[in-house]
């Protein structure tokens, strides 16, 4: 497992946190996702011989937010 921190512009309430985190969470081999609202960081633990990290950037990014 790999673990990174991302930082995501533009999540200012608790449907960002809904949107990043089931985006994210919904991707074959992503284990953990966690929001940190106040910070605009993303904690994401993920497999990447499944997932790459590009691809989760792109699940952010498809959300409307900037990584």
């Amino acid at each position: 497992m790999n673990k990174v921190t991302l930082d995501v512009k533009g999540m200012s309430c608790a449907h960002c946190v809904k949107a990043v985190e089931g985006s994210v969470g919904a991707l074959h081999g992503v284990d953990r996702v966690v929001v940190h609202l106040q910070e605009g960081k993303v904690d994401v633990e993920f497999n990447p011989e499944i997932v790459s990290l590009e691809t989760i950037k792109e699940a952010i990014e498809d959300q409307g937010y900037e990584v």
